[in-house]
């Protein structure tokens, strides 16, 4: 998940120049919705959730695509790629506020430290580097709105926690992501409309692929997993691998060599989320 996700962001950002972006979650959620469908098929039937569970279906699946990718993709349209991967970093913090309060989860203190240590290993990586700069400049709303973003996943992450261990990762992923990509596809019509899609790129067509399969369909099941398996303050403390990723992708892929302040970063990324992987936890 983290791997797919860190390269995203650098894939997303390349292509919202030639792809507007109500337009761009229209092409690429209906490739998402029918990846989970496929992964579903090779499972096993698809059945529905009980009829008492469609209202929280329904919500997590608004909440979870169509507040979320809002925030999202309006975020980094108007940010930089790894000012985008550091703001989200802070999910886990919202993640273990809200389990908190709805006493969901109960965090021991070395679980507490390991996700501050991962986001303090975020701050160092941001700062190692020149995206920082962006952050409290001409980026300001772009920054916000990913900060939103940030706060909307962790709530669908708590939130989903129950459906979750009652249906299995995948189906809840599939009714959310077919729940979303419905509204997504009727806001995108517009956009859509107006865009030429004959005249587009190869990378931009790719970037709607990777963007649909592989950062929604699958890595959204891979996360139901993870809050499954393992719960839900865990699994997004493990999102804070992700600017690690990218800027592992940079050097390798666009030779952007890192500070070693950046290095040092991405060090204490990897010890704090194997102190929170690694750290016992009750559930209330």
């Amino acid at each position: 998940m983290a791997l797919i996700w860190g390269v995203n962001f650098p894939v997303i950002k390349a292509a919202l120049p030639e792809i507007p972006p109500l337009a761009f979650n229209a092409l690429r959620f209906p490739l998402a919705a029918l990846t989970v469908l496929f992964i579903l098929r090779l499972r096993g039937a698809v059945f529905w959730p009980a009829r008492e569970d469609l209202p929280a279906v329904i919500g997590l699946g608004i909440l979870g695509n169509v507040v979320y990718q809002g925030f999202f993709i309006f975020g980094i349209d108007g940010t930089l790629a790894g000012n985008t991967s550091i703001l989200l970093a802070t999910v886990p913090v919202w993640t273990l506020i809200l389990s908190t309060v709805l006493q969901q989860e109960r965090s021991g203190s070395l679980v507490w430290v390991g996700i501050l240590a991962t986001l303090g290993g975020m701050v160092m990586v941001v700062l190692g580097g020149s995206l920082s700069v962006g952050i409290w400049g001409t980026t300001l709303k772009g920054d916000l709105l990913v900060v939103g973003a940030a706060i909307t996943w962790a709530a669908y992450t708590v939130m989903s926690a129950p459906l979750v261990r009652k249906y299995g990762s995948a189906p809840l992923a599939a009714w959310t992501l077919w729940v979303g990509t419905l509204i997504l596809v009727v806001l995108g019509i517009p956009s859509l409309s107006r865009l030429p899609l004959t005249e587009l790129s190869w990378p931009a067509w790719g970037g709607v692929v990777y963007a649909g399969v592989l950062a929604i369909g699958l890595a959204y099941v891979l996360w139901n997993r993870g809050i499954k398996t393992i719960g839900s303050s865990r699994t997004a403390a493990y999102q804070n691998l992700t600017p690690v990723v990218a800027l592992l992708v940079g050097w390798i892929w666009l030779g952007e060599v890192p500070t070693p302040m950046q290095l040092l970063g991405a060090g204490v990324v990897l010890a704090g989320i194997s102190l929170a992987r690694l750290t016992g936890k009750r559930r209330a």
